[in-house]
């Protein structure tokens, strides 16, 4: 369904111009605005159109297609398909009153320029302050250490770190060292199996405590050549997408860079935005994210509860509303993987585990 950026001319002085986000029939967000677009002015003052009185639109001026709507922070960030003026967002804001109690809302309209230009002060998004909630794999010997946040130990079904969120694991990290990773070279098969697991994660990430170029090293590999183990990494990057690989040097590093991931993404998950940006983003969100949420759910039914021989009719019972597309490509990713493998042909073709 396409989502489309509407602007319109309107018989106002303070504000001509009515902007709109529009997903097929759904109104996501309608704005009265001070110009066309942010220009030198670098940011543009709105209004919502909920509960004023407000002229209707003359006459359209554009109609585009958004490429990307997102949430970062307090900002409500769009991508136009277009080569010029494509990147914008709209900052929502609560003030409080000077003279009584209650808060009013101030929405800026602006654009990638007028952020350069300007500098803001807060450069970043996530500005939740709380404990980091860690749970450490009981088969660590010697973990990394989490200063001055909440530490558990348990046994967790993939991965050596994991974040804790509203009582739900939402993030993983599988750490491997230098030595771990080539030994996983020769495993690859089931070393795939495993990040398969990792990626059903909202968030997942692989740390590796060593440097890219000590696998291109000839002196530091044993049993590889550095050209094996560059396709071999290349192959990760590859067929794990939806997992953050970084080689971070050494295990301090590789301590520091989980607990960022971690400070961010709890700061992300607790980080109240603004109702409007809240109720655009479920409402745009809502068929894609389903989309989503059924891939991941159906990857780990595979891997954790059907068992080692199944069929695709076998899903299809277990996911009778979830389109066909979705469950064939996640049978695609898994075999790309080495998870599964198919066997037979036609109606008595069926899957298994590797």
């Amino acid at each position: 369904m396409t989502t489309l950026y509407i602007l319109e001319s309107v018989n106002s002085e303070k504000f001509p111009y009515r902007l709109t986000i529009r997903q097929g029939d759904k109104l996501l967000l309608a704005l009265r605005v001070q110009d066309k677009w942010p220009g030198q002015k670098g940011n543009i003052f709105c209004i919502r159109e909920e509960n004023h009185e407000l002229e209707p639109p003359v006459k359209e001026i554009e109609r585009v297609p958004v490429i990307s709507l997102k949430r970062f922070g307090k900002r409500l960030a769009i991508v136009l398909d277009r080569s010029i003026n494509k990147r914008c967002d709209f900052l929502f804001l609560k003030k409080k009153y000077k003279t009584r109690e209650g808060e009013y809302e101030q929405i800026f309209w602006r654009t990638q320029r007028g952020l350069t230009e300007r500098k803001p002060r807060v450069k970043l998004s996530t500005y939740h302050k709380g404990m980091v909630h860690v749970i450490i794999d009981t088969n660590e010997r010697y973990p990394w250490r989490f200063p001055k946040d909440s530490i558990e130990k348990a046994k967790l079904p993939v991965g050596d770190y994991a974040l804790k969120v509203h009582d739900r694991i939402l993030a993983v990290v599988e750490r491997k060292t230098f030595e771990n990773l080539l030994a996983e070279f020769g495993r690859m098969a089931i070393f795939h199996q495993q990040l398969g697991e990792l990626s059903t994660y909202k968030y997942s990430a692989l740390v590796i405590e060593a440097n890219y170029s000590d696998f291109l090293n000839l002196s530091k590999l044993k049993f590889y050549n550095p050209s094996f183990a560059a396709k071999a990494i290349g192959e990760l990057y590859a067929l794990h997408p939806d997992i953050t690989i970084v080689f971070t040097g050494n295990r301090k590093l590789a301590n520091e860079w989980t607990y960022r991931f971690f400070d961010a993404i709890n700061a992300h998950e607790n980080d109240l935005p603004n109702e409007t940006i809240s109720e655009i983003i479920e409402k745009y969100d809502a068929s894609s994210k389903t989309r989503r949420d059924a891939y991941f759910e159906i990857k780990k039914k595979i891997i954790n509860n059907l068992p080692p021989e199944f069929t695709l009719s076998m899903i299809e019972q277990l996911f009778p509303d979830t389109p066909y597309t979705t469950i064939k490509k996640v049978i695609n990713d898994l075999r790309k993987e080495g998870v599964i493998e198919k066997y037979g042909k036609g109606k008595k073709s069926y899957w298994q585990k590797i």
